[in-house]
């Protein structure tokens, strides 16, 4: 195991990583500001959806979001060529883990993947060979690697890409059910809109799916699939890209190929004139212990938080408990309606309240499918009641469909959600159980 991890190898792949990764987030952050995602999500609400626990987030949103994002670009290009790096790394992870925490509006599993491989790329030496560092101080500059480095990469997507497929295998993407409700909402496509409507369409999507998420890594590992995974991926995100529009990520994932190709071939198409690094040779860092030991924590994490919802009561396609920060990525689509009455206890005086006196539209269509932001809502309806001086109680009528299913009735309508606290790691009662 040491001479496995603790071998020095090539760190074409890391460089070229490093290089991609920079260009992509750049895009990323000034994408958002031109495509009106951070006027949508950061700008225009006046109260956000956080993660529970980091409403003290919302403190910097508003306009000055703008130039948060403008900095978050900036960071990306010096991380493309490696100017500070670890400084411009670590600012990066630092400010898009605030995004991803700040709202889930438009939560998105690829978002908690780029916070992941964000905070991991601050330990990496990418900054060694190609860089701005590297060409300031030529005593970093080195063409090496320890092995490790690599496999935590190969790791971290094998986790990610294994638990998309498993969390497949449930009746209604087997039965493509799912498959023709997402495709609907892409009937007025130009050319491909009436083609994304067909069964036996819906059906490759399905297969090609659970199929693709479970054997790609072991397909770009072994070298006589590699040719042909590298071609599938290219369709499978192109796919993805055009179809989905998610971003980044796509391309993100292409680039996350150059751990599994020969360094060598990555130098002879990317570096021209670059040496590759010959001699593997065994040179454990003084402190490997610690740094196993870090690793196998980390990972240990990896493999546990996807599955809590094991652990919790009921169904999470119902409940949605545990589905974030799971890789249950494009799993379902949900629709709900909600209103909200508040109660004055000291009064009895009932009032019905008009959501959009509170919320975007955006925010209005998420609202009433997700238990945890009807308990947020009813939490700060609770705050703003304190400001008047009142104590109320508030109360929902909500009902959810799953994957066009009817409506259910969703949230127990006797109970005062003002009074009841969220549970991260176990079944939150006023949640109804899911219709059998």
């Amino acid at each position: 195991m040491t001479t496995f991890l603790f071998k020095k190898i090539d760190n074409a792949g890391l460089i070229l990583f490093r290089i991609f990764f920079g260009i992509l987030i750049s895009l990323e952050s000034f994408g958002a500001i031109l495509t009106g995602w951070v006027k949508a999500n950061l700008v225009e609400p006046t109260f956000n959806f956080s993660f529970i626990g980091f409403e003290w987030l919302n403190i910097i949103t508003g306009p000055s979001m703008y130039a948060y994002f403008i900095i978050m670009g900036i960071t990306g290009i010096f991380i493309s060529v490696g100017y500070k790096y670890r400084y411009s790394m670590l600012a990066f992870a630092l400010l898009w883990s605030c995004v991803y925490l700040m709202q889930k509006t438009s939560y998105n599993n690829h978002y908690y993947l780029l916070m992941l491989i964000s905070w991991i790329m601050v330990f990496f030496p990418a900054n060694t060979d190609l860089s701005v560092d590297a060409k300031n101080n030529p005593e970093l500059r080195t063409t090496k690697m320890h092995a490790y480095y690599k496999y935590i990469i190969v790791l971290q997507l094998t986790i990610v890409y294994t638990y998309a497929s498993v969390a497949k295998l449930y009746a209604d993407w087997l039965d493509f059910g799912f498959i023709k409700v997402l495709m609907q909402n892409k009937a007025d496509y130009f050319l491909i809109g009436e083609f994304l409507q067909l069964a036996w369409v819906h059906k490759i999507v399905a297969v090609f799916g659970i199929l693709f998420d479970l054997l790609i890594i072991p397909a770009l590992l072994w070298k006589p699939s590699r040719k042909i995974a590298f071609i599938l991926a290219i369709f499978f995100h192109l796919f993805n890209s055009i179809v989905f529009q998610i971003g980044i990520f796509p391309y993100l994932a292409l680039a996350f190929t150059v751990f599994f190709f020969e360094p060598q071939k990555l130098r002879d198409i990317f570096f021209l004139k670059e040496k590759k690094y010959k001699v593997h040779t065994l040179v454990p860092p003084k402190h490997k212990k610690l740094i196993v030991g870090i690793w196998v924590i980390y990972f240990l994490f990896q493999l546990g938080l996807p599955i809590r919802h094991h652990f919790f009561k009921d169904n999470v396609l119902w409940t949605e408990e545990g589905h974030r920060l799971s890789w249950r990525m494009m799993l379902r689509s949900r629709s709900g309606s909600v209103t909200f009455t508040t109660v004055d206890k000291d009064t009895s005086e009932k009032k019905r309240i008009n959501l959009n006196n509170y919320l975007t539209k955006k925010q209005r269509r998420k609202i009433g499918a997700y238990p945890d932001f009807i308990w947020q809502f009813a939490q700060h309806l609770k705050k703003e009641a304190k400001k008047e001086n009142k104590n109320i109680a508030v109360y929902v009528n909500s009902r959810v469909s799953i994957n066009g299913k009817p409506y259910q009735p969703f949230i127990d309508p006797k109970v005062d959600l003002a009074q009841e606290k969220w549970h991260h790691f176990k079944h939150n009662n006023f949640i109804l159980p899911s219709p059998k």
